[in-house]
C-alpha cells in the first residue's frame, strides 16, 4: 500500500480492514469508507487501499473523534475478527471437524473485486462467491491459484465496432495482497520442474475474512523471460502455454500448501485447469513407499472434482507427447509410473484420444459434480464410457446446482428495503425459503419505488461511464452513442450481458430487425436493449457478433435504444444485474451448464426471460419471470434460432412489455410488481452460495473427510 497520511492510533484499523477483501461484501465495513470520504471513495472505483493514501490528515483526525463514524468503524473490526476467528460458525456446529484440515479449493481465476482483475467470467465469479460463503459459514477453507500479473484483457471498441485487447500491469500497491510467508517468515518462494528445467514462482496471499487464497507467479528475475510470461495472462496464449500453466496451477499448488505447513482434508479441483494436483500427491505417497494403485486410491478418496463445461471441446485436452514433454521433471526417478499416469487421462472426445484433464480429474475423485440438474444430465451422457470405469456409487455425477452469494449481489437499496419487511437475522437465514414469503407483503408502491431507483442508479452510471470515455479518452461520436447516451431513465430496459461467444447467441434478438424496431420504438411503450461482455482473444466469431451490436446501436432504425458498454467487469455487473428490468438469456439448449448472473438479477427484482437452459428449469415457477419456449426442437441450427427468435419476441410483445406499462391510477404496473416480489421470493434461498455450499459440504466435502478418516 501506498504511504497515505499518518492513521489516528484510535482508527488505525482502517489499514487492516482496506487490505483484507471481506469489506467487499459487508455493507458496515463499505459504510466505513463512504463516510470516510465518498468523493475518493468513488474516484478510487470503491478501491480503499486507492483511497486511504488520498485522505488528509485533517479528515481522518476528524472522524477518529466522531462518535457516528466510530460506532460503525468499531462494528466492522468487531465483525472483521469474528470471520477471521472462525468460531460458533454454522461449520463448527455443523461437523466438528478440526481447522488444520483445511479444504483446498483449486482454480485457475477468482473473480473478488474489479480491483484484482485475474478472471474472466461465470467461473471465477462462482469461485469468488464460493470463497466468500466459505467465510461466512466458517469453512477451513483455502484458495489456490494464479496471480496474472497483467490480468484479464480490458476491452476496448475501435470506430467499426471491433473488439481490441489491452494488457496493462496490475499495481500490486493498489490492491489488496501481500507477499505470502513461508514457515520460516520470509517470502514465499517454490520450485516447480518444467520440461527439462525448473520455474521459480512466487507466492501471493489474498484475505478473505476467514479464508485465504495464495496465487502464483511466475514473474521473476531468475526465470527466463519466457516462463516470466507464464502466469502473465488469463487465458493467454497457445496450447503449449496452456499446458504449462496447468504443470504450475497443479503441481506447483500442491507445493504451496506444502510450503505452507498445510495438509488439507479435501481437495477440490474446480474445473480440469487443476488436475495436475493428482500428480503431484500420487508423486508424494509413491516416494513414501506406495504402489500407484495405492496412492491412487488415496489421493482419489480426498479429492472431489466440479464440471462447469457442456460441451466436449471446452474440456482441456492435450496431445501425450506435449504432457510428456512439460512433465518429464516432474517423473524424477518414478518414470517407470509414467504409464500408469499418462493413462489416468486417456480419453477420447470424438477428436482422436488425447490426454483430457477432466479425465484425469473424473478418474481421480471421489466426488463428482455438474453446476446444475440439466447440467448433470448432460455430463452423466457426455462422460458415460468413462463413467462406467468408476467405482461404482449411487450418484457418480452429482448435480449441485450453482449459486450467488446474495449479500455481495443484492442492491444496497433493495437490502434496506428487506430489512424493513423481513426478519432482523435474514441475512444470516437468507438459504430459509420460508422466510422470503415476508416479501409479498412489501406494499407495491414501496417496492416499485425501490426498483423505479435501482434502475435510474444503472441509467446513471451507464451515462457517466461513457462520458468520461469521451472526457478521458477522447472517444468519438460513434463510440459515445453506442455507449448509451440516448437510453431513456424510464423505458423498459433488457439487460444482455455475459461472455460474447456464439453458443449464447448475443445476436438472436436482431433476428427479424424490422420487428425489433417496431417494439423497441413504440413511442407509449418504449424498449431499450443495454448490452455488456467481452469476447475471448481467440474468439473470432465472439468478436463478430459483439461487432454487430456496436453497429446495431448506431443504426437510426433502432432510435438509439442500443446500448453497448465497454469493459464489463464487476463493477459492471453490480449496476446492470440490480438496475435492469428484465435479463435476457438465450443460448443453444443445452449448452448453459448454469448461468448465475440470471440468478444474481432475479434476486434483485429482475425478470428473467430465458430459454429454459442451466438454471433456469429449476428456477423458473411460472410467475417469476418467461420461459421462451419455441415448442419444437430443430436439428438445423437456422430452423432452430428462427423459432427461439420468434418465441422471444412473442413473449415480449405479449407478455413483458404489456405487464411493465399496464399502470393504475398511481403509475404502479400491479401484475409486474408482483411478478418481481415472486422472482426475488422463489431465486433468493434457493439459488443463494448459502444453500449450494451447504450443499456442497453434506454431500461433497463430508464424505471426503469421511472416506480419507477410514482409510488412516
Amino acid at each position: 500500500m501506498s504511504e497515505s497520511s499518518p492513521i489516528p492510533e484510535r482508527i488505525a484499523g482502517l489499514h487492516d480492514l482496506a487490505t483484507d477483501l471481506w469489506w467487499v461484501w459487508h455493507n458496515d465495513a463499505r459504510e466505513v469508507f463512504r463516510r470516510l470520504d465518498y468523493k475518493v471513495w468513488r474516484l478510487t472505483a470503491h478501491n480503499p487501499v486507492r483511497m486511504l493514501p488520498l485522505v488528509g490528515a485533517d479528515r481522518f483526525a476528524e472522524v477518529a473523534i466522531s462518535p457516528a463514524f466510530l460506532q460503525i468503524y468499531d462494528e466492522a473490526m468487531r465483525q472483521l475478527a469474528a470471520a477471521r476467528a472462525g468460531a460458533d460458525t454454522w461449520w463448527s456446529g455443523r461437523t466438528g471437524i478440526d481447522r488444520s484440515r483445511p479444504i483446498a479449493y483449486f482454480s485457475a481465476e477468482f473473480a473478488l473485486h474489479q480491483s484484482l482483475p485475474i478472471y474472466a467470467g461465470g467461473l471465477g465469479v462462482l469461485a469468488g462467491d464460493h470463497c466468500k460463503e466459505a467465510s461466512d459459514l466458517g469453512l477451513p477453507f483455502i484458495g489456490v491459484g494464479f496471480m496474472y500479473p497483467q490480468g484479464y484483457f480490458h476491452q476496448t471498441i475501435t470506430a467499426d465496432g471491433w473488439q481490441e485487447e489491452v494488457y496493462e500491469q496490475i499495481d500490486w500497491a493498489h490492491t489488496a495482497t501481500q507477499r505470502a510467508k513461508g514457515l520460516d517468515g520470509q517470502d514465499l518462494v517454490i520450485v516447480v520442474p518444467l520440461g527439462n528445467r525448473t520455474v521459480q514462482v512466487s507466492v501471493w496471499q489474498v484475505k478473505l475474512g476467514g479464508v485465504s487464497l495464495y496465487l502464483m507467479d511466475t514473474n521473476l528475475p531468475e526465470n527466463a523471460p519466457w516462463d516470466r510470461e507464464l502466469s502473465a495472462r488469463l487465458y493467454g496464449g497457445d496450447r503449449e502455454t496452456r499446458v504449462q500453466q496447468e504443470v504450475i496451477l497443479g503441481i506447483g499448488g500442491v507445493r504451496v500448501l506444502r510450503a505452507l505447513g498445510v495438509d488439507p482434508g479435501v481437495w477440490h479441483l474446480n474445473e480440469g485447469h487443476a488436475a495436475f494436483v493428482v500428480l503431484q500427491r500420487i508423486r508424494e505417497l509413491l516416494e513414501q513407499g506406495s504402489s500407484f494403485a495405492d496412492a491412487h486410491e488415496e489421493v482419489r478418496r480426498s479429492t472431489v472434482f466440479t464440471t462447469h463445461t457442456p460441451v466436449p471441446a471446452g474440456h482441456d485436452a492435450f496431445p501425450f507427447h506435449m504432457v510428456e514433454t512439460h512433465l518429464a521433471g516432474c517423473w524424477g526417478g518414478l518414470g517407470s509410473h509414467r504409464e500408469d499416469f499418462l493413462a489416468l487421462g486417456r480419453f477420447d472426445n470424438g477428436h482422436g484420444t488425447l490426454f483430457n484433464m477432466t479425465a484425469l480429474a473424473m478418474r481421480s475423485a471421489s466426488g463428482i459434480n455438474a453446476v446444475s440438474q440439466l447440467h448433470g444430465h448432460v455430463t452423466r451422457q457426455m462422460w458415460a464410457p468413462l463413467i462406467d470405469e468408476l467405482p461404482p456409487q449411487p450418484e457418480p455425477v452429482k448435480a449441485v446446482t450453482n449459486g450467488v452469494h446474495m449479500t455481495n449481489w443484492l442492491s444496497l437499496e433493495l437490502s434496506r428495503k428487506l430489512d424493513q419487511y423481513l426478519p432482523a437475522d435474514w441475512r444470516a437465514r437468507h438459504d430459509e425459503t420460508a422466510l422470503w414469503d415476508a416479501v409479498l407483503r412489501i406494499p407495491d408502491e414501496e417496492l416499485w419505488e425501490t426498483r423505479e431507483r435501482m434502475r435510474s442508479y444503472m441509467y446513471h452510471f451507464v451515462r457517466e461511464r461513457i462520458r468520461d470515455r469521451w472526457v478521458r479518452e477522447n472517444a468519438t461520436a460513434a463510440r459515445v452513442l453506442a455507449g448509451g447516451t440516448l437510453l431513456g431513465q424510464n423505458a423498459l430496459t433488457i439487460g444482455f450481458a455475459r461472455r460474447m461467444t456464439a453458443y449464447k447467441r448475443p445476436d438472436l434478438i436482431f433476428k427479424d430487425p424490422d420487428r425489433l424496431a417496431r417494439l423497441l420504438n413504440d413511442p407509449r411503450r418504449p424498449v431499450q436493449i443495454v448490452f455488456a461482455g467481452k469476447a475471448h482473444p481467440a474468439d473470432e466469431g465472439g468478436k463478430h457478433a459483439l461487432q454487430g451490436i456496436y453497429r446495431r446501436a448506431l443504426d437510426p432504425r433502432f432510435g438509439g435504444r442500443i446500448a453497448f458498454v465497454d469493459d464489463y467487469d464487476l463493477h459492471v455487473a453490480h449496476y446492470l444485474v440490480q438496475g435492469c428490468d428484465v435479463w435476457l438469456n438465450n443460448p443453444l439448449k443445452p449448452l448453459e451448464a448454469s448461468g448465475t448472473s440470471g440468478m444474481k438479477a432475479a434476486a434483485n427484482g429482475v425478470l428473467n426471460v430465458s430459454i429454459g437452459d442451466g438454471w433456469w428449469p429449476e428456477g423458473f415457477v411460472g410467475g417469476n419471470g418467461w420461459l421462451i419456449d419455441p415448442g419444437v426442437d430443430h436439428t438445423d441450427r437456422d430452423a432452430q434460432d428462427a423459432a427461439d427468435a420468434d418465441a422471444l419476441y412473442r413473449v415480449l410483445e405479449t407478455e413483458v412489455v404489456p405487464a411493465f406499462y399496464e399502470r393504475d391510477a398511481q403509475d404502479i404496473p400491479r401484475r409486474w410488481v408482483r411478478m418481481v416480489k415472486e422472482s426475488i421470493r422463489s431465486v433468493a434461498p434457493r439459488f443463494s452460495t448459502r444453500r449450494m455450499l451447504k450443499e456442497y459440504v453434506e454431500r461433497m466435502y463430508l464424505p471426503a473427510y469421511e472416506a480419507r478418516t477410514v482409510r488412516r
